[in-house]
């Protein structure tokens, strides 16, 4: 008898037989959190109180109507404030609005140890583990340890949708 064979002692069922019950098991499970997204964003991040950034207010399904043009829109222009920002930490960009109609994009992983940055208050980009500010206007250092500006991001307005160029 192989080891594929070899009886377990439960009613004659095979190893083979419970490694591939196991497995339909775990595709159902996997399956089954699939099937509705309900209440989630499209990273699969509950919208529940409060939106995808610190301190806001969900964005809106209109919010990725930028998917029919080939690029998802991050946030509504009206989403960011004039002399602050928002942090999508799940799309990888902080969004800042330094004067009105002005609108850019930086790495929201702060240059000092890596981490992430935590708010956009008081005309700067913060990182709280220590302390360390950046400018909305272009990223550059204002206080803290960190030795390298925010990197920039690309983003791209078009209408009221922002969206990553």
């Amino acid at each position: 008898m192989s080891d594929e064979q070899m009886s377990t002692g439960q009613g004659g069922r095979t190893r083979r037989a419970l490694l591939t019950g196991a497995g339909a098991v775990g595709a159902s499970v996997v399956l089954a959190a699939c099937g509705d997204d309900a209440g989630t964003d499209d990273a699969g991040s509950p919208t529940a109180g409060g939106g995808p950034t610190s301190g806001g207010p969900p964005v809106s399904p209109s919010a990725d109507a930028g998917a029919d043009r080939g690029a998802a829109a991050l946030a509504r222009t009206a989403d960011i404030p004039v002399g602050g920002g928002r942090i999508y930490a799940e799309k990888g960009v902080v969004i800042t609005q330094p004067t009105a109609g002005e609108f850019k994009g930086f790495d929201p992983i702060c240059t000092h140890q890596r981490c992430p940055v935590a708010n956009v208050d008081g005309g700067t980009i913060n990182c709280t583990c220590h302390n360390s500010r950046f400018s909305i206007a272009d990223g550059s250092v204002k206080a803290g340890p960190a030795p390298r500006p925010l990197p920039q991001k690309q983003i791209k307005v078009e209408g009221d949708q922002i969206m990553l160029a």
